[in-house]
């Protein structure tokens, strides 16, 4: 696996470093490349509507202009059969195309599955219309098969992802009711069996459609940023449950998830206990008002609402995240960069959270990338 392959790397740099004879070159190669990009799931739907993007007033390709101000990798979600209204559009068929532009710009690829055929977070995890009959030994079966047959698919295509996401923000589950657990203190050992059979369940399939000499990470998503407790209550569950993964992804939004000290804290704390890679795997900040006033806790956004504030911001993450103790800082993904508004088209918070102004033209935020 490729994690075992990494800790060995380290282990020979760490004891090559207590000999003192480590070269630089050695040093650097026994450590993955943070991941620096964003979810562009959205892009040729938005496209489609007629958005373009600028770099300094100068048209051009949104994946191009990322790349050009850091960014190397880049998250797709995947559901299994959206119903094509707004941005839900992300079908096997529509996720080839934009893993080919990804690959095709020498680009890292995040492969997120949300198992549903909408949106999976925190709040909701609706299993797909066509096994919502399945109890879960049928149910972990298709998991299996499914995930198996897009890893393949892509693999075919030439654009095998580097990580592979398990489930979307499963905090209390996912493939909800066989697969959903209770909050702290009303969850049972039944619902862990059943959940972490599911995770497994899909990362066999990633597994079946590997060969050998392949190598993709497993990454398992919790949306708590800041919430030091509930991300030890739930991977101290993976550890029990024996739920074998590479990476932990986290997601980071301030007015959900505490202060950029509650992050911090979380990261260090977490890469010591269970010693694998962390990443911030969604992250966003506004640049101007109107659109997210709504958020829960608008209190904890002490960064300016401003172009420089959201700049700020995306720098303050990545440090937080570089610090990660004993080189665990996998990387950052900021969410949905390209949410610029179009014609009849909904865009989350009205593109206040983009990383691209009202016209498409490229914001100061980018440049934290690099």
């Amino acid at each position: 696996m490729p994690l075992i392959r990494q800790h060995a790397s380290r282990a020979l740099v760490a004891l090559l470093v207590g000999c003192g004879a480590a070269p630089a070159s050695l040093r650097d190669a026994a450590r993955t490349p943070m991941f620096v990009g964003g979810d562009i799931s959205a892009l040729e739907r938005i496209e489609q509507a007629g958005g373009a993007f600028r770099d300094t007033g100068q048209p051009g390709d949104a994946i191009a202009i990322l790349r050009a101000h850091g960014a190397n990798g880049f998250r797709l979600r995947i559901f299994v059969h959206p119903n094509g209204s707004e941005v839900q559009v992300n079908d096997l068929a529509y996720t080839l195309r934009m893993a080919k532009r990804v690959k095709n710009a020498g680009a890292k690829l995040l492969l997120d599955f949300h198992y549903s055929d909408t949106w999976a977070d925190p709040g909701r995890q609706t299993t797909p219309a066509a096994w919502t009959n399945l109890g879960f030994d049928s149910l972990a079966r298709v998991v299996e098969a499914y995930t198996a047959h897009v890893i393949a698919q892509l693999k075919h295509e030439g654009t095998l992802p580097d990580i592979v996401q398990v489930g979307n923000e499963i905090d209390h589950g996912m493939l909800w009711p066989v697969g959903a657990i209770g909050v702290v203190g009303a969850d049972t050992l039944l619902e862990w069996e059943h959940f972490t059979g599911l995770i497994k369940a899909g990362i066999r399939g990633v597994r079946d459609a590997l060969a050998p000499n392949d190598s993709v990470r497993i990454m398992l998503h919790y949306s708590g940023g800041g919430n030091l407790a509930g991300t030890r209550w739930f991977f101290d569950h993976m550890s029990r449950y024996g739920v074998p993964y590479d990476l932990i992804g986290l997601s980071y939004y301030p007015w959900w998830h505490g202060t950029l000290g509650d992050l911090r804290a979380n990261l260090a704390a977490t890469a010591d206990r269970y010693g694998v890679d962390l990443m911030v795997v969604e992250t966003a900040y506004p640049w101007r008002a109107g659109g997210w006033e709504g958020f829960a806790n608008t209190a904890a956004m002490t960064w300016p609402i401003s172009r420089a504030g959201q700049a700020t911001f995306l720098h303050d993450v990545r440090t937080a995240v570089v610090a990660t103790p004993h080189e665990h800082a996998a990387g950052v993904v900021w969410w949905y960069p390209e949410a610029i508004p179009v014609p009849g088209l909904y865009v989350w918070a009205g593109g206040s959270l983009a990383l691209f102004d009202s016209t498409g033209n490229a914001l100061p935020a980018l440049d934290a990338m690099r």
